[in-house]
């Protein structure tokens, strides 16, 4: 048994969202839809972590377990020829696996000396873009969110510095949220102009569901001069996720990179900003 670790890269706007759903019209479904059209089989797959609808990916880590033989190139060229232009597999690595279960037992696919492409993660990157100008770009429908009125960075760029570190992000954090803890460490949230264009780049240990967006939003509420920087710590000491700015909208959501441990040699991408910028 092999296990092979993928890297896929994907405009969400057509799907909804990474995990699969009875409608089939997620990433997830059209991915195990063009594993099992390449390998004749059923397939489940694993990611490193969901996006909702919408949000695209750079590069999200998906691994699963075969006992065929392929060479890299072949998974890479095999599976795109089955997906559509939304979804491509840009790199295929392969990686020891567990023995095959006997009959009536159940896989183990945690093992803790094992590649997983979620629990193996040590960080996760991901930018927003965010297009500021008074009149909207139809070239950026979705894939870019969209303030008319004027953003002051160094104002958003002295509250997101109260979010580097490790805190209780409960104020950031989605009502449907199923993580067990609030807690995370921000390693990074660096914010940058490119013309109209701003990026809201956040490395985390992890993430929680809507915390990005939830963020971004917040911080655009600092920008227009409607809260101060220091609201962001008074968020983050009051815990309290309706006093927090709405959920920004997904449309520049981008997961660009997931940090795992080099012992693994996955042909990963920096993760610099979307190449058109």
């Amino acid at each position: 048994m092999k296990r092979i670790v993928l890297g896929v890269q994907y405009d969400g706007t057509p799907w909804q969202g990474w995990q699969t759903q009875p409608n089939g019209k997620t990433v997830q479904d059209r991915l195990e839809a063009a594993l099992q059209k390449f390998t004749q089989g059923p397939i489940d797959t694993i990611c490193a972590g969901r996006t909702d609808s919408g949000v695209h990916a750079l590069e999200q880590v998906v691994h699963f377990d075969t006992p065929l033989s392929r060479d890299l190139s072949s998974w890479v060229r095999g599976l795109n020829a089955f997906l559509p232009s939304s979804i491509a597999v840009r790199w295929a690595h392969e990686l020891p696996g567990l023995p095959a279960p006997a009959e009536g037992d159940v896989a183990d696919h945690g093992a803790r000396d094992q590649f997983h492409a979620r629990f193996s993660a040590t960080a996760r990157t991901y930018h927003y873009l965010l297009y500021n100008n008074p009149v909207r770009s139809p070239l950026l429908e979705g894939k870019a969110g969209w303030v008319f009125r004027p953003l002051e960075l160094e104002l958003m760029r002295q509250a997101a510095a109260h979010l580097v570190g490790t805190h209780d992000f409960s104020a950031f954090r989605a009502v449907e949220c199923q993580a067990k803890s609030p807690i995370r460490t921000m390693e990074e949230l660096r914010i940058e102009q490119r013309g109209d264009l701003i990026v809201f780049s956040l490395r985390a240990n992890a993430f929680l569901h809507h915390m990005v967006r939830n963020i971004v939003g917040s911080l655009i509420y600092v920008g227009n001069g409607n809260k101060p920087p220091e609201w962001i710590a008074e968020l983050l000491s009051q815990r309290d996720r309706r006093l927090s700015a709405p959920t920004f909208m997904p449309d520049g959501l981008y997961l660009a990179q997931v940090t795992y441990d080099q012992k693994w040699q996955l042909p990963q991408q920096p993760a610099g900003l979307m190449p058109w910028l």
